[in-house]
């Protein structure tokens, strides 16, 4: 992936306006990871009860402007931006956009599951600290604790 800007790592939450059923969150899957290949973005999303959790890398204009889309996409509400950190490189490199339902039975016999599967996704849980997202996000990037379970990363 070729860069002529500046990378940065972009991390947010959003709450789901609508009802997120198994068949939609696969549509929108989908269509992000069409999107986000065009543009060179990668990252990871999490779901629970309603609530996404996601970082988004790459050329900063373009992440910038994919989040701003994303606040403006009427499924999403309570949008908020937990943190952006310039980056020498993805977290993610792999995924255009990697994702796991932390709301699923199987979370919770991965293996090494630890107390931030436990979270609801919500501002609450990042208050004190905003990085404690990151973390989180972070427990999927290895390709083995996804595959573990069958969580349709990509």
């Amino acid at each position: 992936m070729e860069h002529s800007g500046a990378l940065i790592s972009l991390v947010y939450l959003s709450t789901a306006m609508v009802p997120f059923s198994k068949q939609d969150l696969l549509e929108l899957l989908a269509k992000s990871r069409e999107n986000n290949s065009k543009l060179g973005i990668t990252g990871m999303l999490l779901f629970k009860n309603g609530n996404f959790l996601q970082v988004l890398e790459g050329e900063r204009e373009k992440v910038r402007d994919l989040y701003h889309k994303i606040g403006r996409d009427p499924r999403h509400g309570k949008l908020i931006g937990l943190f952006e950190d310039s980056s020498t490189g993805p977290d993610f490199p792999d995924w255009s956009m990697g994702f796991h339902d932390l709301g699923s039975p199987q979370t919770m016999r991965i293996p090494g599951s630890n107390h931030l599967l436990d979270s609801s996704l919500t501002s609450a849980d990042f208050a004190s600290d905003p990085s404690r997202a990151k973390k989180l996000l972070l427990l999927f990037k290895e390709d083995k604790l996804l595959s573990a379970k069958g969580t349709g990363a990509s």
